[in-house]
């Protein structure tokens, strides 16, 4: 067996994005070592990696020192965190880490993170989006909801921070509003400035993954969500978290991707996904991005043959990455996966190509 050539640290490792990097990682044309780590003693166990520890919360005094001890008696090269909170904290102390990291600038992390700040930023750059307002009193979440709704016939009440559709809610009154947030200010200690509400896009659904490397596009390739992880549970309909999802080309995707990305920062480096709905008239509008990690589902591009979470380690590493430009992967490749049941890549003539089996 082959030496790796490198030896990654893989946090979140307990949950399901975290898992589909290392699969993407075990896919890679050469030998890695994947290390997982996990605030969760109990998630850990579902980890694939084949050495696994417990890392404190990133709030914890000690996480820096007990992380870096870790990265040195363990010979780490490359440190990819997964969730949210850990890129965010790992950006702004990127210089504390004692290992590589393929990051973003920290700016911007912290604009991609704060909603109502990016959909300003959008604002400015151009960059279609959906109309939204932020709020910082009950007073303002229902005088503002009631001026979107005078053109809008719902709109989306989310938290201004967070993924998976947190805290999200499509409303057709502004006492749905109030009385949405009011649950979350009395239940969670949120409060209404936590929150923004946002023109509610009834069409297609896209999400753009894409990586670049010192402002040039290495790769970036579109996909869309046509159903939903237990969608049917949630208030919306749906979870941004797909059961079913297809490659697509479509160029105004594609570009109105890459020009939010490049109204984040003019010069990209690292990983960035943007979420992406139609309006009624199909016009794309971006609602998200991710800056400095995977969507969940990364291992459907890695098995369609576009690798992007090797990419990231090898430029990681000090590799120059070949550019091989937008949307590189044939359109309709199928990616279905089930709680349980795992995933699987299909091509699009086998989608619904059975045969009734014939009687013994």
């Amino acid at each position: 067996m082959k030496s790796p050539v490198a030896t990654v640290l893989l946090t979140g490792a307990g949950g399901s994005a975290s898992a589909n990097v290392l699969d993407s990682l075990n896919l890679a044309p050469e030998p890695i070592a994947v290390i997982g780590a996990d605030l969760s003693p109990v998630r850990l166990h579902l980890s694939k990696a084949t050495k696994r520890f417990l890392l404190p919360r990133f709030s914890d005094p000690h996480y820096m020192e007990f992380l870096n001890n870790a990265l040195n008696r363990l010979s780490v090269d490359v440190l990819h965190p997964q969730p949210d909170p850990e890129v965010t904290y790992l950006s702004a102390n990127r210089k504390k880490v004692n290992a590589s990291l393929f990051l973003p600038s920290n700016e911007a992390i912290e604009l991609a993170q704060d909603k109502a700040a990016f959909a300003a930023a959008m604002t400015s750059a151009g960059v279609s989006t959906p109309s939204s307002l932020d709020f910082s009193s009950f007073d303002d979440v229902y005088e503002r909801t009631a001026s979107l709704l005078e053109t809008n016939e719902k709109v989306w009440i989310r938290a201004r921070q967070g993924a998976g559709s947190r805290a999200a809610l499509p409303v057709s009154t502004p006492q749905q509003a109030v009385s949405w947030i009011e649950w979350w200010s009395e239940e969670r200690n949120l409060h209404p400035a936590d929150f923004m509400a946002a023109e509610f896009l009834p069409g297609r659904e896209f999400a753009y993954q894409s990586i670049w490397q010192n402002g040039v596009l290495i790769a970036g390739q579109a996909r869309e969500r046509l159903e939903y992880l237990y969608g049917f549970l949630s208030p919306s309909g749906q979870s941004s978290t797909p059961a079913t999802a297809r490659t697509v080309t479509e160029p105004v995707v594609d570009e109105t991707a890459q020009k939010a990305i490049l109204a984040v920062d003019d010069t990209p480096n690292g990983v960035y996904c943007v979420d992406l709905k139609t309006s009624a008239d199909g016009i794309p509008k971006v609602t998200e991005i991710n800056a400095g990690r995977f969507f969940t589902t990364s291992n459907f591009f890695s098995h369609a043959g576009l690798n992007m979470p090797w990419m990231s380690i090898k430029a990681a590493l000090g590799d120059e990455l070949t550019p091989l430009g937008s949307s590189p992967l044939e359109p309709d490749l199928y990616w279905i996966r089930m709680v349980d049941m795992g995933y699987k890549l299909v091509q699009k003539d086998d989608l619904e190509n059975w045969v009734f089996p014939e009687a013994n």
